[in-house]
């Protein structure tokens, strides 16, 4: 895979990158509204920039890769793609950044049901992420194995880049908040109580520290423009 990359000239480039640019590409769901959020920002957007100020001050988008694709150890079934990964600065720190775009799309599938019939691939894979985590298998049937993996992409990345903490956020259009109940079973593996629009410690003093959050995004954005 190409490690150049080129300044966004827009929503297409965005569209380019999904696996199926024509099923993926639809108003009012995840990634066409994740796009527009972030193009319109020019920078992070509000809520995005709010949480990340509990790490520091001004935070300051360094750097957005959408689509951008981390590689995990075991099995054979590709990397975690991260629907955005951003370099932030907060102050002296930068962070890295994973995001999940949501409207009300599920966490892929929960880890009892993708563990089923397992191979030795997908077993490996997940002693990898749970090493990354610090969490102890077994790990509860209806967590969410995307939640796992993309938090262990932003522990990943923050390590080859040499950031100075993690930080996993769930970006969020749903105006029910669909799935928090799926991001609050997440969170209490690390014996926390999961708050929208605040950034949990789930292993500040790891290292990385890592921190994951609840965004909630603008809902202009599900609709798109006429």
């Amino acid at each position: 895979m190409t490690k150049i990359y080129f300044p966004s000239e827009g929503l297409a480039g965005w569209q380019r990158l999904l696996a199926d640019p024509e099923k993926h590409w639809r108003a009012g769901y995840s990634a066409m509204t994740l796009a527009r959020c972030w193009e319109a920002a020019l920078g992070l957007p509000p809520e995005i920039a709010a949480m990340l100020a509990e790490l520091g001050p001004t935070p300051e988008l360094l750097l957005a890769l959408p689509e951008h694709k981390v590689p995990l150890r075991g099995s054979n079934r590709g990397d975690s793609q991260s629907d955005v990964f951003a370099l932030v600065r907060t102050g002296e720190r930068t962070i890295a950044v994973t995001v999940e775009g949501k409207v009300d799309e599920a966490f892929d599938r929960p880890v009892g049901e993708w563990l089923a019939d397992a191979s030795d691939g997908k077993r490996e894979r997940l002693a990898s992420i749970c090493d990354l985590l610090d969490l102890t298998q077994p790990l509860p049937g209806d967590v969410y194995y995307q939640l796992l993996h993309r938090t262990a992409a932003a522990i990943i990345e923050a390590r080859r880049f040499k950031t100075d903490a993690a930080c996993m956020i769930v970006h969020s259009f749903s105006p029910t908040g669909k799935w928090f109940d799926a991001f609050e079973r997440f969170v209490a593996l690390f014996g926390l109580k999961a708050e929208k629009g605040r950034l949990m410690a789930v292993r500040p003093n790891g290292s990385p520290p890592l921190y994951v959050g609840w965004a909630t995004g603008d809902p202009q954005f599900l609709v798109a423009p006429a």
